[in-house]
């Protein structure tokens, strides 16, 4: 069952990211990007739309490679692992739209979010039921707990499909910490959410902070960012033109020109 603290049951990683580049035909989405996030940390990307926060987040998590460039966890290249080996390496992530097995349950869902699950062997699988059984009774009470935990424990036996969007988004979380992540990457997790569902976000995002995973945060909305992160890093047509503090960014002039659009929308959306 997920601690009181840290649900993911695991210590956060360092993420290094030296010169990221991702090219898609002739538009680099990504241009020779370089971050640095202590374990434990916190990172928002913000910027406007089109500026390669999400390809850089998809790059991290391994659903897009990298041209050139290292991502390091831990001082360890990952960027040649496939996303399944970076998940056992401790590297989840949540998507702008979530797509979940529509006709499965809420739970189901879940559940197949679990890691190094004995009945995926074959084998194992006609030789070991009950440890299987026992196993899957754990996954069941670990899942049960999050839903739990983000108000979704009465849906568990309903079909994801009928969820609401920002249901499938608290559902999106929940299957990434079931992952027991070291590195958390949210992508647009406030987007089309209800406030009081964002308030949901923030508490469970407190508590995965506080058992020490590193989190990355793709986001429009610079007040959830300065609440949540340590360091913020504006990104511009895919690179990186200003780093620090999420309240000194949002000051800076140079950012403020850039992005008085996204910083209006942020603050009063």
């Amino acid at each position: 069952m997920p601690s009181e603290t840290a649900p993911s049951g695991r210590i956060g990683a360092a993420l290094a990211v030296r010169g990221a580049v991702c090219r898609f035909g002739d538009v680099t989405a990504v241009d020779d990007v370089s971050l640095a996030i202590p374990a434990g940390g916190a990172l928002g990307l913000i910027g406007p739309n089109g500026a390669g926060k999400s390809t850089l987040l998809a790059a991290l998590g391994g659903q897009v490679g990298l041209r050139s460039g290292a991502v390091m966890l831990d001082g360890y290249a990952v960027q040649t692992l496939p996303p399944h080996a970076r998940a056992i390496c401790g590297i989840q992530r949540t998507f702008q739209i979530p797509r979940p097995f529509r006709r499965l349950t809420v739970l189901e869902n879940l559940k197949l979010a679990a890691l190094g699950q004995p009945g995926e062997r074959p084998l194992v699988a006609l030789l070991r039921g009950a440890e299987i059984r026992a196993d899957d009774r754990r996954a069941e009470d670990s899942a049960r707990a999050l839903l739990n935990l983000l108000g979704l424990d009465g849906h568990r036996n309903a079909p994801a499909g009928t969820l609401s969007g920002g249901q499938l988004k608290l559902l999106d979380l929940a299957r990434a910490l079931l992952g027991a992540p070291r590195l958390l990457l949210l992508d647009e997790p406030c987007a089309g959410v209800h406030p009081r569902m964002i308030e949901v976000l923030s508490g469970m995002i407190e508590r995965v902070r506080a058992g020490g995973v590193t989190v990355v945060i793709v986001e429009h909305n610079v007040d959830f960012v300065v609440r949540h992160c340590d360091r913020a890093a504006v990104m511009v047509q895919g690179r990186v033109q200003a780093q620090g503090a999420p309240a000194e960014i949002r000051r800076d002039p140079r950012v403020l020109e850039a992005f008085m659009g996204v910083a209006i929308e942020a603050t009063h959306g």
